[in-house]
């Protein structure tokens, strides 16, 4: 970053004053009356946009004076750039979070315990438990958002650890695990449902519920390793892991609101979980789009590794809290097939290099495969079936006079993505991975909510059963 690149214009600087001001009125306005935490949360978000956007472009000469700073390969000149500007995301994020915690549970406490110094308040129970004011929680959801805070916390602190230690994979690839540990507790204690509804066709067989037990918790640990993970995995390229994160998070957005009024009747009995995960995606999305402003090609900045276990914990804390894994994991079928395409080269099967990321021509100024080398031609069975691959144009690999494998292309969906359509720029790449990631997930939200009809009994929207 130039000293010049690092200060605001004078219109981006009054634009965002003015976006602070606008989150300033709309909070003062709610404590006016009973308030509504939902337009408090969207001012939260306007706000830790403005305030992200503004400390990336401050922070950036100090992060490479440390040497959080690196070298974007995929260009001419090499440039080097701050590094880790996920963690500014992260802790704006974490803040925000913090400083929300009143505005949704304040009236619930005071009338839920008759305090506050108002004890003639008499709140009816069912008020109390279900959903009293607009967009309010009981106030024992209390214990799970602060566990959904204290599991980010955790995960930052890890992901600068690996940033600042560049901890090779097979040894970090645990460590969401650890920062998913305060949150599967607190689900133990406060919550401890473990039960699944059984498909149709294994009903006769099962049962309508089965009780998974443990197993229901090494499944959410699983989630909480792979979901950080896959979005580290699907990276390379200016741009990439920001993006797919926002659309991840602006489609469970949507589904979130399915579950609200209009949408469905008031009230419902998932409206609490599914505000509970607004709550957590809104400012990650005004963060988010903060950075990608700056991530985005030409990038003049990187998010590091704690931006990706940063994203991939936000989804993880609000699919299982909010109790719709299974759905979140519908959302992430591009990282699920980079992670499967991967897999060979994970477990060495086939030799893996340290980076994998498509290899820039500088002559051409594109993208290209990545390969490995092979040091050996594999065994007979293995190169085999990566010639039938080859064949199917699902791996590109180079023989030597003697028919022999010497080269295959790197295993990772932007290597394949190249290897279909061709090399390409570095944001024409980006962009088709966007428009996979979103395509990919406007049908996961179809399959979920009409095309699981075919399997499961009903949906727990009432009125799309009945459609």
């Amino acid at each position: 970053m130039t000293p010049s690149s690092t200060n605001l214009s004078r219109t981006e600087a009054w634009s965002l004053l003015a976006l602070v001001g606008v989150s300033v009125a709309i909070v003062a306005n709610s404590f006016h009356g009973d308030g509504e935490p939902l337009m408090v949360s969207i001012a939260f978000s306007v706000f830790a946009f403005s305030a992200t956007y503004s400390l990336i472009r401050w922070l950036g000469p100090s992060f490479m004076k440390v040497g959080l700073k690196g070298k974007d390969m995929a260009k001419a000149k090499r440039p080097e750039i701050p590094e880790t500007m996920g963690a500014v995301c992260a802790v704006v994020y974490l803040l925000v979070l913090i400083a929300f915690i009143p505005f949704p549970f304040y009236k619930d406490i005071v009338a839920a315990t008759s305090g506050g110094g108002n004890r003639d308040v008499v709140q009816v129970v069912e008020h109390v438990e279900m959903g009293r004011y607009l967009h309010r929680f009981p106030h024992n959801k209390l214990a799970s958002y602060l566990s959904g805070v204290l599991s980010l916390q955790a995960i930052v602190l890890l992901g600068i650890g690996d940033d600042l230690l560049d901890i090779r994979w097979r040894h970090k690839v645990l460590i969401p695990a650890f920062g998913a540990f305060p949150m599967l507790i607190v689900y133990f204690v406060d919550f401890g449902v473990t039960q699944v509804v059984v498909p149709m066709p294994l009903q006769p067989y099962l049962g309508e519920i089965i009780n998974l037990g443990w197993l229901y918790y090494a499944y959410m640990a699983a989630v909480a390793i792979f979901c950080p993970n896959s979005i580290n995995m699907l990276a390379g390229i200016n741009g990439v892991e920001v993006s797919q994160s926002l659309v991840i998070a602006v489609l469970l957005l949507i589904n979130d609101s399915l579950y609200l009024s209009p949408f469905t009747p008031y009230p419902h009995p998932a409206m609490d979980s599914h505000l509970f995960s607004i709550y957590f995606l809104l400012p990650f999305i005004g963060v988010s789009l903060a950075l990608l402003f700056h991530n985005w090609y030409p990038s003049k900045v990187f998010v590091g590794d704690t931006y990706c276990y940063f994203a991939g914990m936000v989804f993880v804390v609000v699919g299982i809290l909010g109790h719709f894994s299974k759905t979140l994991l519908l959302l992430f079928i591009p990282q699920m097939f980079n992670f499967l395409y991967s897999c060979p080269q994970l477990f060495h099967i086939i030799p893996c290099p340290r980076h994998r990321l498509p290899k820039f021509n500088a002559v051409t100024g594109l993208l290209e495969n990545s390969v490995t080398e092979w040091a050996h031609p594999p065994p007979a069975l293995i190169s085999a079936i990566l010639k039938i691959l080859n064949h199917l144009r699902l791996i590109g690999i180079k023989t030597n006079t003697k028919g022999e494998i010497i080269e295959s292309t790197n295993l990772t969906l932007l290597n394949l993505w190249i290897l279909w359509f061709g090399p390409m720029k570095e944001d024409r790449l980006a962009l088709h991975i966007v428009l996979l990631q979103s395509a990919c997930g406007l049908l996961a939200l179809f399959v979920r909510h009409r095309m699981a009809l075919l399997v499961f009994p009903s949906d727990n929207r009432n009125f799309l059963s009945s459609v």
